[in-house]
C-alpha cells in the first residue's frame, strides 16, 4: 500500500498515549554504548546491533530527524548523534513521536535516564509514573526488616509509593524473576515469613514464588491499573515461562477487581488476545515488538493482535528505554501498520470508515485514557514549529 487515504492521514495526526516507556538516557553516547541500547542482547564479536532489523530502521527511519540521508552509515549516524548533542536529540525524536502522554516506568535503572517529568519536557507532552512493585520489594529488603514484618512492610511501602504525585498504575516483571507458572491462590501468612526469611538470608533481587505471588496478590488490593510483563524480553527471560495463558487461574481468581495490563506480549500475542476475550479486565499492547520488527513488519504483528482483541482492549506503547529513537519508531510502526491494516479494511469493504477511525482513537489513546483516568484532551507537541521536525516519521509515504 502507499500509506495514503483517510486512516492513514487520522493516524498521522492523532496524539498518542504511551501507556508504558521507561526514561532516556542522559549522557551522549560513542558506538559501543548507543549499541549496547540498541539490543535486547549483548553485542558479540563479529556482529553489530546495527546490522539488525531495529537497526537498520534505526539508521533509515531516524536519521532524516538528525538532518541525515535515510540509511546513513552507523559511524555517520552516531557522529551526527554526539554533534547534536544528548538534549536536543532527545527533542527531537521524542517530539516526532507525536505523543500527548507517557506513563513511565521508573524502576528500572542500570544507567541514568532521566526523569518523567524531563521525559515530559522533551516530548511537549505531560508524563505519568508506573511503580515498579519488585524495586519497592527490594527497597524493603535493603532497610533491613526482620521476615515477620516484611509483609506489612512491604504493603506500607507501596502504598506510599502510588501516592506520590502523577503514579497511574503499578508494574511487575514477575516473568523475568519467576515466570507465570504460580500458584495461583494468595499465599498465607505463615507462607510468605518463611520465605522472606530465606530471600533476606540470601539476598539478591527479588525471584521467590511465594513473594512474587505475594506481590501480585498485593497488587490486586492497591486497586490500580497493573501492568505485567510478557513475551519477549532480554536474557534475563525464559520465553516460554512469560506465555500470559499461564495466568489464567489467577486472572480468574482476581474478576471483578483490577485492569490486568498484558505488555508487549510478542510472539504470544494471539494468546494474550485470547485472554482479552474471556476476561473483561485483560488488556494488551504489542509494544517493544513494534520497533524491534520495524514498521515494514509491524502491520503484520497488529494484524494478529487484533483478530479476536476487543477494541477497547487494546493500547498503545512504545516500551522506549534509553534510546530516543525507540520512541519516534514505536510510534511510526504503530501508525504505519495499523493504517495499513485499517486502510485495506476499508477499501475492502470489511469496515466502514467511520468504525475504523474510531479503533484507530481508540487504540491511539482513548482506552488509554479511560483505564488510568488521564485527561481527554492533553494536547500533542507541535511539530509544525521547529523545522527539524516538520516530517514526522510516521507521515513518510511508503
Amino acid at each position: 500500500m502507499d500509506g495514503t487515504g483517510p486512516v492513514h492521514e487520522a493516524l498521522a495526526e492523532l496524539p498518542l498515549v504511551d501507556h508504558h516507556c521507561h526514561g532516556v538516557v542522559t549522557a551522549d553516547l560513542d558506538r559501543a554504548g548507543f549499541e549496547s541500547l540498541l539490543t535486547e542482547g549483548e553485542p558479540g564479536p563479529g556482529w553489530s546491533p546495527f546490522d539488525t532489523p531495529v537497526g537498520v530502521a534505526v539508521r533509515r527511519d531516524c536519521a532524516p530527524l538528525l538532518g541525515l540521508p535515510r540509511h546513513a552509515p552507523a559511524d555517520v549516524y552516531v557522529a551526527r548523534r554526539a554533534e547534536l548533542g544528548v538534549r536536543e536529540v532527545d527533542r527531537r525524536f521524542l517530539r516526532a513521536a507525536g505523543v500527548a502522554a507517557l506513563c513511565v516506568d521508573t524502576g528500572h535503572t542500570p544507567v541514568p535516564l532521566t526523569t518523567p517529568a524531563e521525559l515530559a519536557e522533551a516530548a511537549g507532552a505531560t508524563a505519568h509514573e508506573v511503580v515498579r512493585l519488585e524495586a519497592v520489594a527490594e527497597s524493603v529488603a535493603a532497610s533491613g526488616v526482620e521476615a515477620d514484618a516484611y509483609a506489612e512492610a512491604f504493603r506500607t511501602a507501596v502504598e506510599e509509593a502510588v501516592r506520590r504525585p502523577g503514579v497511574v498504575a503499578v508494574k511487575s516483571v514477575a516473568a523475568y524473576r519467576t515466570g507465570f507458572h504460580l500458584d495461583p491462590a494468595r499465599p498465607t501468612d505463615a507462607l510468605v515469613t518463611a520465605s522472606a526469611r530465606q530471600w533476606l538470608a540470601d539476598g539478591g533481587r527479588l525471584s521467590d514464588r511465594v513473594l512474587t505471588r505475594h506481590l501480585l496478590w498485593t497488587a490486586v488490593d492497591l486497586g490500580l491499573p497493573l501492568q505485567l510483563h510478557t513475551g519477549f524480553g532480554d536474557g534475563d527471560l525464559r520465553l516460554h515461562r512469560a506465555n500470559p495463558v499461564l495466568l489464567t487461574d489467577w486472572l480468574r481468581l482476581i474478576r471483578g477487581t483490577i485492569p490486568v495490563l498484558l505488555l508487549h506480549c510478542w510472539p504470544y500475542q494471539r494468546e494474550a488476545a485470547h485472554l482479552a476475550v474471556v476476561f473483561d479486565h485483560v488488556y494488551l499492547d504489542v509494544g517493544l515488538a513494534l520497533h524491534h520488527v520495524g514498521p515494514a513488519r509491524a502491520r503484520a504483528v497488529l494484524e494478529e493482535a487484533l483478530e479476536i482483541t476487543p477494541f477497547r482492549k487494546l493500547l498503545y506503547s512504545s516500551d522506549a528505554y534509553g534510546l530516543a529513537e525507540f520512541h519516534a519508531l514505536g510510534a511510526l510502526a504503530y501508525r504505519r501498520g495499523l493504517g495499513e491494516l485499517l486502510q485495506e479494511r476499508v477499501d475492502d469493504d470489511d469496515l466502514s470508515l467511520p468504525d475504523a477511525l474510531r479503533i484507530a482513537a481508540w487504540t491511539a489513546g482513548d482506552n488509554a485514557r479511560r483505564l488510568y483516568g488521564l485527561s481527554p484532551a492533553e494536547p500533542s507537541a507541535d511539530p509544525s514549529a521547529d523545522p527539524t521536525t516538520t516530517e514526522r516519521p510516521h507521515s513518510r509515504k511508503v
